[in-house]
């Protein structure tokens, strides 16, 4: 396995890659048999083989730049299960976990939960409505938060009790950016998000994100516009190829290569796209941020 080169954070580099610790579910049961998004239609034939290599494919991406990937086994009548995203927020080595909107999914939480408690986290079952990182992002201090189609403000009011830290409730507005991680991604963690809920000494640094404007109310992309001024904006063609359902290390850039001209974008910021395929996932309205959960010390 190869790792992250010292190269990545020499003198003069753009941007640094930090070695990060993924939680991944095997995609076994991965499966169209409901519609709880404008991507799902029930009589879509999935290729479960090609799913499996794609799945793979990105695990082994993962893990050929220097990444830590733990991986669970899913449990049958679950297709969703893969999207591990969406089974928590882990930040400062505490995990707030889901309760899906969709009854299909609600299941999923108590199998997730399972996990995150044998592998020694005290996890928080929230009150309301909440889908995990699918809608909470931590961005330099802050914690984004998506609202509109999944997520509740409720379980935003707890993500902020919970954590300490101050929360940014965004509204999405257009159904196929249903959760926040399909319209808004960040490149640059910008201040560390720790346990205790401690910023820099100077208060939160500045986040980078990318993000597609026109999945937001007007409030929210001006919020956006005035936390995140040196932002990556996308088009909405790079936004439904889940061009923005990325993960990035803070260098590499784990992108739908499908998403040519936010590649470009990223390119010239000086950042490093790393194409991995995975349209069989988009089926049901997924991609590679929606198949990664981050475990964040």
């Amino acid at each position: 396995m190869s790792t992250i080169r010292p190269a990545d954070a020499r003198p003069g580099a753009r941007h640094t890659a930090r070695p990060r610790r993924y939680l991944v579910c095997r995609p076994t049961h991965f499966d169209v048999q409901y519609a709880i998004n404008p991507w799902m239609q029930e009589a879509a034939e999935v290729d479960t083989a090609l799913a499996g290599r794609q799945w793979a494919e990105l695990v082994r991406t993962y893990r050929e730049h220097g990444h830590t990937v733990e991986i669970m086994e899913p449990s049958p009548g679950l297709p969703d299960m893969v999207f591990a995203a969406n089974s928590a927020l882990v930040v400062g080595g505490r995990a707030f976990g889901s309760l899906f909107h969709a009854p299909q999914r609600r299941p999923e939480s108590r199998e997730y939960e399972i996990w995150f408690k044998a592998a020694g986290y005290d996890l928080y079952r929230p009150e309301s409505p909440c889908e995990g990182e699918g809608d909470l992002v931590p961005a330099g201090g802050y914690l984004l938060a998506g609202t509109g189609f999944r997520t509740t403000r409720e379980a935003h009011a707890e993500l902020q009790e919970h954590f300490g830290l101050p929360v940014i409730s965004l509204h999405l507005t257009d159904p196929y950016f249903y959760h926040l991680d399909t319209a808004l991604f960040v490149l640059d963690d910008g201040g560390a998000t720790s346990g205790d809920g401690a910023g820099p000494a100077d208060g939160p640094r500045a986040a980078t994100l990318a993000y597609y404007p026109g999945a937001f109310s007007p409030g929210s992309r001006e919020v956006l516009r005035r936390l995140f001024p040196d932002a990556v904006l996308a088009t909405r063609d790079d936004a439904l190829t889940f061009g923005l359902n990325s993960v990035s290390d803070g260098r590499h850039v784990f992108i739908a290569p499908q998403a040519t001209g936010l590649i470009d974008r990223l390119t010239a910021r000086g950042y490093v796209p790393v194409p991995v395929d995975l349209s069989e996932f988009h089926k049901a309205g997924g991609g590679i941020k929606c198949c990664t959960q981050e475990l964040r010390p």
